[in-house]
């Protein structure tokens, strides 16, 4: 499969790097506007040997390298990537992004959903976002789970994890960096979100169970250090955010049916704070699934896109979410 990245931070280079080991699948193009990368070997910006393929500023690299595929990690939101969806269904290759809000974006986006929808099945091909949350912990894992249960009451889920192998895009997001003056005021002007994703995995849970969601609550709170911490892309002093601790509720009529909790922070075991993931599933059959430490963002979120990759590319056309797909897989484990 020949397969564009477009985008090359933390999460593109992961990417790419999968791509470029892979027995069965061939990195023909890369775009980024970092000039730090433009016109250097992607092997050799990924540590590995010379690969042949440069990196680029010019989106041209998908007209002219025909791809099976564009993987696109630039953007959370779909404001931002959606001209680079469209540019690359248009030229008729497959799309997989990690923006959170493509996870599932039919009921905050209804508009944006049917156009792309309907713009891929014109093109043949298939759109899907992914990642480890949303797409897979907080919504593809629990929806497996009420799989063995007949009836489903209520779900119950937290996904305590470290920021830390994230980039400047994630740190701005969460606030990390900022005074709690700043983390207030970020809230306020929309620049400070925290987790984005809560909508989107309680959509895709509540379609897949057949709920009608008709209130959503969240509540934003700022995690204050008290010691200093540092990423590659921030620093931390004490009295300043470290992460932002952010919770969902969705009620289907007066009942509280979905509680997801996600506090998020970099190197939380400064302060002695394990990081897991718990889900529980209340319903005929009671489900209590903990998963210590936390399935590792950064890892996860390359390798789940990495692995939906041939998924996508055979799928049937439209805009997909992770539920309307086959379970993902591991494709590059090998047994030696």
């Amino acid at each position: 499969m020949r397969v564009v990245t477009w985008g090359f931070g933390a999460m593109g280079r992961g990417i790419a790097k999968n791509i470029v080991e892979s027995k069965f699948m061939k990195l023909v193009g890369v775009i980024d506007k970092n000039p730090e990368f433009i016109g250097k070997d992607v092997g050799e910006l990924l540590g590995l040997e010379r690969y042949g393929t440069r990196v680029r500023d010019s989106i041209d690299v998908i007209e002219e390298t025909n791809p099976d595929i564009v993987a696109i990690a630039t953007s959370s939101f779909i404001r931002d990537v959606l001209p680079q969806i469209e540019y690359a269904v248009k030229n008729h290759s497959n799309v997989i992004t990690i923006a959170e809000e493509m996870a599932f974006p039919f009921d905050l986006y209804p508009e944006e959903s049917a156009y792309m929808d309907s713009l891929a099945k014109r093109y043949g091909v298939t759109i899907l976002g992914t990642g480890v949350n949303p797409g897979f912990v907080l919504d593809t894992l629990i929806i497996a789970l009420t799989g063995v249960c007949t009836k489903v009451e209520k779900v119950i889920a937290k996904r305590i994890n470290d920021l830390s192998p994230f980039g400047r895009t994630v740190m701005e997001t969460q606030g990390v960096g900022t005074t709690p003056e700043e983390f207030e005021k970020g809230l306020k002007e929309g620049t400070i979100v925290g987790h984005i994703g809560f909508p989107q995995s309680i959509g895709m849970i509540s379609r897949a169970l057949g709920w009608n969601i008709t209130k959503v609550e969240e509540e934003r709170k700022p995690i204050i250090s008290s010691v200093y911490r540092e990423t590659s892309v921030v620093k931390v002093q004490p009295g300043m955010v470290a992460g932002c601790n952010h919770s969902a509720k969705a009620y289907a009529g007066d009942k509280c049916v979905i509680e997801l909790y996600h506090p998020q922070q970099i190197h939380p075991h400064l302060e002695g704070v394990d990081t897991g993931d718990y889900v529980e599933i209340h319903g005929d059959i009671d489900i209590s699934l903990s998963i210590r430490p936390e399935i590792p963002g950064g890892k996860a979120t390359i390798a789940i896109a990495t692995n939906m990759i041939p998924i996508v590319t055979y799928a049937q056309p439209g805009l997909k979410c992770m539920a309307d797909l086959p379970v993902p897989r591991s494709i590059l484990s090998s047994i030696r």
